[in-house]
């Protein structure tokens, strides 16, 4: 199961192939494009979760791509440029890049920054509405606080990060490598283990009060359905 699903523009079919290989072996889905054309044909066909744009292309450069984007949606942009100058860097984030990385780059970096986008974008998901509710569950996103109906849950700071994740997509499937860059945004290297002991207290803690939302979904991950 793929955990999100991204759209790779760039005119180099090496660099497509390189930068595919590494994105799909990381669980995302990938589908390439090579100039601005192609792209804006597949984007009008369905949606991604992210966009790595190249910014120099033939025909339709990335630049004008990501305003014409800009547009009609607020997908995530990643620029990929040969091109350093600072100008280019603000000029890409002005019009909407949400990063810019320059050539020649390490696959692990982009794999990093595009994880790091994906992380701003729960947290902003979660924190755009202060209380949070999903049947039973009310969740006070700057307060760290959690109640079932009028019962208040004790739970530690890292346990509520991996929560207010959970219940902000109910019905999505995340997988613990996800929950893990939720729980922890030091970036610090988790094992799956360590992510199930959280679960397995935040369940526990959630049945005290008779609310079994939280399923695992084997060889995947975890999700949260409605409460009730």
């Amino acid at each position: 199961m793929v955990s999100a699903e991204i759209l790779v523009v760039d005119d180099d079919p090496h660099l497509r192939e390189v930068v595919g290989y590494s994105l799909r072996r990381e669980g995302f889905g990938v589908v390439e494009a090579g100039d601005g054309e192609e792209a804006t044909r597949i984007l009008a066909q369905r949606t991604f979760d992210l966009l790595v744009l190249d910014v120099c292309m033939p025909h339709l450069d990335g630049f004008e791509l990501c305003r014409r984007i800009r547009g009609e949606s607020q997908v995530p942009i990643l620029f990929l440029s040969s091109r350093a100058d600072e100008l280019d860097r603000v000029l890409g984030l002005e019009l909407g890049g949400d990063d810019y990385l320059v050539k020649p780059f390490s696959t692990r970096e982009l794999v990093s920054r595009i994880k790091a986008i994906f992380r701003r974008v729960r947290a902003d998901a979660v924190v755009r509405d202060d209380t949070v509710r999903l049947g039973r569950l009310t969740l006070s996103v700057h307060a760290h606080r959690v109640w079932v109906e009028a019962n208040e849950l004790e739970l530690t700071a890292t346990e509520f990060r991996m929560l207010a994740v959970l219940v902000s997509r109910p019905e999505r499937v995340f997988t613990r490598p996800e929950l893990a860059d939720a729980a922890y945004p030091d970036a610090r290297q988790v094992c799956d283990r360590t992510v199930d002991s959280h679960v397995r207290r935040i369940r526990a803690k959630l049945r005290q009060h008779e609310v079994d939302a939280l399923e695992t979904v084997h060889g995947v991950g975890y999700r949260m359905r409605g409460t009730g």
